[in-house]
């Protein structure tokens, strides 16, 4: 669905009327059959080029012939697992259908009608989207050269606050929050207030550099971090991803998701991914870290100011309209994301891809702006 909720319709709650649907990246088929294009690069939802990985992609071919049968409603094994990577117990571990099953889950525990949200003005847009239905007012705080900004954060916090959403590393714009300023903030929250730490592209990220939610955790602070398989494992289309609590709020979030709420195929492809396919998601990271480099060397050495990036994609601002480059770059069967939902419009966001990918994408952005400045009325 594209359009906003029918007004109209009997019996809908008032809060969903006027809520923007979340607008994916366009799909590779849909660009085929609008443009007539053979070969299609798609570089815009920030998916991972190398998986799944071969062992993931084996488990996840045998367990097709179980499923006819629910999964482990308790997720013993990934919960164990995950545990003993991240260093917290598997009580304070809870599975979802992806990252956003997490993040939907998390607004049906927390907000109630007339509660304040805390919201970056731009960042994953799918938490205003979720703050809207459950009847939150949404309150923006403004970003700093396209950072998060956590002193304007804290200044709007107040007592009506219920949840802050952080993205970190951000989306669209790739940088991380101050860890101290951001560790401040959480030793300053009223009881009422939770934080959920949405830390979808940590792997890409030094570590060093993140909040170590673990220990705050277990330090009590009131923090959520959200993880994905999207990323990092290359499982997008297998819809998995988990959050870390304390063992009251993991109880609390078990209690409102829904049963069985992750499929066995995917954790199958988690499992092995972790276990078996170690190496290849080491040397995977590395790599597009390494291809994130060299084309935000590449993009400057074009005149573009490129945002530094803590995720697997780069958003870098073009002299001429977004939307305009978006589309010449369209025709030519390079696939990007605009950034002009986001209020940047003349900054696009790319996808790190394979090293054949970012050499077409460049070579393709290249030919966009030399025909825009060689036709200055379209700007």
């Amino acid at each position: 669905m594209n359009a906003k909720s029918n007004q109209s319709a009997p019996g809908i709650r008032p809060s969903i009327n006027g809520m923007e649907p979340y607008q994916p990246g366009k799909f590779i088929e849909d660009v085929q059959n609008e443009l007539g294009l053979s070969e299609i690069i798609k570089i815009a939802s920030n998916e991972n080029p190398y998986g799944p990985y071969p062992e993931s992609l084996r488990e996840m071919k045998r367990e097709l012939v179980k499923l006819n049968l629910y999964p482990d409603s308790n997720f013993k094994e990934l919960r164990r697992t995950l545990g003993h990577i991240h260093g917290i117990s598997p009580d304070c571990i809870c599975v979802s259908h992806g990252a956003e099953g997490m993040l939907q889950t998390l607004g049906k525990c927390f907000i109630e009608e007339g509660d304040e949200v805390i919201i970056p003005a731009a960042t994953y847009t799918l938490y205003k989207e979720i703050s809207k239905v459950m009847g939150a007012k949404i309150i923006d705080a403004p970003m700093t050269r396209e950072r998060v900004d956590i002193s304007t954060i804290e200044e709007r916090v107040g007592p009506k606050t219920k949840l802050i959403w952080i993205a970190n590393p951000n989306n669209p714009t790739g940088t991380i929050v101050d860890k101290k300023a951001l560790d401040r903030l959480l030793d300053r929250l009223p009881d009422r207030t939770w934080m959920v730490l949405d830390e979808a592209y940590a792997e890409f990220t030094d570590s060093a550099l993140l909040p170590e939610c673990v220990s705050l955790i277990r330090d009590g602070h009131h923090v959520i971090s959200v993880r994905t398989f999207s990323k990092a494992y290359g499982l997008a289309g297998a819809r998995l991803g988990y959050a870390m609590a304390g063992k009251e709020i993991v109880t609390v979030i078990n209690t409102v998701s829904e049963p069985f709420n992750a499929n066995r195929v995917a954790i199958a492809g988690a499992l092995a991914a972790i276990n078996d396919d170690a190496d290849t998601y080491k040397k995977t990271v590395s790599r597009i870290k390494h291809h994130r480099t060299f084309t935000e060397k590449r993009l400057r050495r074009m005149g573009l100011r490129v945002i530094p990036s803590h995720a697997n994609f780069l958003m870098f601002e073009t002299p001429f309209p977004a939307q305009r480059v978006f589309d010449g770059l369209l025709k030519m069967g390079v696939l990007v994301r605009p950034c002009n939902a986001w209020g940047y419009d003349h900054m696009i966001r790319v996808t790190i891809g394979t090293s054949a990918q970012m050499d077409t994408f460049i070579e393709a952005l290249s030919m966009v702006l030399h025909s825009s400045e060689s036709d200055p009325i379209r700007c």
